[in-house]
C-alpha cells in the first residue's frame, strides 16, 4: 500500500523531528512513508477566516499531492479534520467532490493510523519519565482521537501516568484566534500550564504541535523545565532508534 506523510506546515518548519519520529516508527511495522514535495497548507487559516477561495487554492493542490495515496498519514488532528472540510468547499464541483471525499475517508491522524489500521498498541517503548497529557480540541472533539493515544502510552515501559485536571480544556491557541484575541488566549494557556504544574509532570505529550508551541511557550516565559513533546517524538524515543 502507498502511505503519505502529509507533514503540516508548523512539523514541517519548525518540528521536523515530529516527521521524521513518524517515518522511524511506521518504519518498524513496513511503512515506507512517501513524502508528495507539492503539497503545502490544508487552507485551514484561510478558511477559519473567512477566505474560502483562498481554502480551496491550497486544498487543490493537497488533492492533487496525495491523489494517488492508499493512505494519508498527518501528526496533527487539527489539520486532518481541515480535511473534513474539503467536500463543503467543493460541493458545487462534482469532480473535486469526489476527489476530497475519497481524501477524507483516506486520511489519519499519526494515532488513529497506529491503532485503527495497523492495530499496533505497544511499539515496545520504554520511557521512564513522569507524563501527563493534553487533548487538543480537534483531535479529540472532532476527530474523536481519545482511546488511541492512551492505548499507546498505556504500554510504555516505565512510564508514570499522571492525569491532566481538566484536561479537554483548550490551550488557548485555536490558530487566528491567539492572534485576534491574545488577551483571552494568553489566560486560557496560562490555566492550562498551571494545571501541568499540578502534576508535577517531566513530560507533557500531545498530538498537535500548534498547541504544544503555544504550552511550551508559556512554559518557558514561566521558567518552567517540563519537556513539551510530540507522542510520536516520544514513542521514537523510548524504542531507542538509531
Amino acid at each position: 500500500m502507498k502511505v503519505s506523510l502529509f507533514i503540516t506546515c508548523l512539523s514541517d518548519a519548525i518540528y521536523p523531528r515530529v516527521g521524521q519520529s513518524m517515518v522511524r516508527l511506521l518504519a518498524q511495522y513496513g511503512v515506507e512513508l512517501e513524502f508528495p514535495k507539492v503539497q503545502t497548507c490544508c487552507g485551514q487559516p484561510a478558511y477559519n477566516s473567512g477566505y474560502w477561495d483562498d481554502a480551496r487554492a491550497s486544498a487543490k493542490t493537497i488533492l492533487e499531492a496525495f491523489d494517488d495515496s492508499d493512505f494519508v498519514v498527518s501528526p496533527s488532528g487539527s489539520c486532518t479534520y481541515m480535511i473534513h472540510h474539503y467536500p463543503e468547499l467543493f460541493k458545487d464541483d462534482p469532480v473535486l467532490l469526489s476527489k476530497a471525499e475519497a481524501l477524507q475517508s483516506k486520511t489519519y491522524e499519526f494515532t488513529q493510523f497506529l491503532v485503527q489500521v495497523l492495530g499496533v498498541t505497544d511499539v515496545g517503548a520504554e520511557f521512564p519519565h513522569r507524563v501527563t497529557y493534553h487533548p487538543s480540541c480537534h483531535g479529540s472533539r472532532l476527530l474523536g482521537v481519545k482511546e488511541e493515544p492512551m492505548k499507546l502510552l498505556e504500554n510504555v515501559k516505565g512510564l508514570e501516568f499522571v492525569p491532566l485536571p481538566f484536561a479537554e480544556d483548550c490551550c488557548g491557541f485555536g490558530g487566528t484566534f491567539a492572534v485576534k484575541m491574545a488577551h483571552i488566549s494568553g489566560a486560557m494557556v496560562t490555566e492550562k500550564v498551571d494545571h501541568i504544574k499540578e502534576t508535577e509532570a517531566e513530560v507533557l505529550v500531545g498530538l498537535d504541535m500548534a498547541c504544544m508551541m503555544n504550552i511550551a511557550g508559556n512554559l518557558r516565559y514561566r521558567g518552567e523545565k517540563v519537556r513539551v513533546m510530540h507522542l510520536a517524538e516520544l514513542l521514537c524515543e523510548g524504542v531507542n532508534l538509531k
